[in-house]
């Protein structure tokens, strides 16, 4: 199961990404979550066909191409504290902001590694619809990859109270929730050993070198 959530991750990547947190930079937002999307996905690919050289050359250019092109229009801290749930009343606010900014930092690796297996598949999004007043909203999409199953996922996004514009806090990739397999592998070890010390523990997993996501038998743990 494990080794399936990674293979499904890795293609849902393809499609967007589970990072988060904005950068100073400024940012263009987006009031329709359906545009918005749709833009950031064009971006992004665009920006990984354009820097073939660079990512042929050194994998880590893909941790650059995360953190500015998908990053700022994920939600990670509200991500972050989803993760924590419940646990997060026995934390202290230094601590969660430890976290929030070590969960990013190992979401970005993780995800940079899924890039690796972009190959310009065809993702299909699905037509946009009236919003109103909701703060949560899902969107889904389908990514064709020729001689393959196509893959059905969705994207969560959030409109936090008084803003206008939306960020993605989760990805549901053939009904696996990408943060609630984040809440399942950490929860357990927040409770066990505490935030800081997972904190730490992410830190170390997010220095790894970026490399491709294991298939196959490779893949076997």
């Amino acid at each position: 199961m494990k080794n399936l959530l990674v293979k499904i991750a890795a293609t849902a990547l393809i499609s967007f990404g589970l990072v988060a947190q904005t950068f100073a930079a400024e940012v263009k937002t987006y009031d329709d979550p359906y545009k918005m999307i749709e833009a950031v996905a064009d971006q992004t690919f665009r920006r990984i066909s354009a820097d073939q050289p660079l990512i042929q050359k050194d994998l880590e250019h893909l941790r650059v191409i995360v953190n500015e092109e998908l990053v700022p229009y994920i939600d990670s801290r509200y991500a972050a504290f989803r993760v924590i749930g419940n646990y997060i009343k026995q934390t202290k606010p230094e601590e969660r902001d430890a976290f929030v900014v070590a969960f990013k930092d190992y979401m970005v690796a993780t995800y940079a590694g899924a890039l690796t297996q972009y190959k310009n598949q065809k993702v299909i999004f699905e037509p946009a619809k009236a919003v109103g007043n909701q703060n949560i909203v899902t969107i889904k999409t389908r990514v064709i990859d020729p001689g393959k199953p196509d893959i059905n996922i969705e994207f969560k996004l959030r409109r936090a109270k008084d803003a206008q514009n939306w960020q993605v806090f989760d990805m549901v990739a053939e009904g696996i929730s990408l943060l609630d397999s984040k809440r399942a592998e950490l929860g357990n070890l927040i409770r066990q050993q505490g935030l800081a010390s997972v904190t730490a523990l992410l830190v170390e997993k997010s220095k790894a070198p970026i490399t491709a996501p294991l298939q196959g038998n490779d893949a076997k743990n």
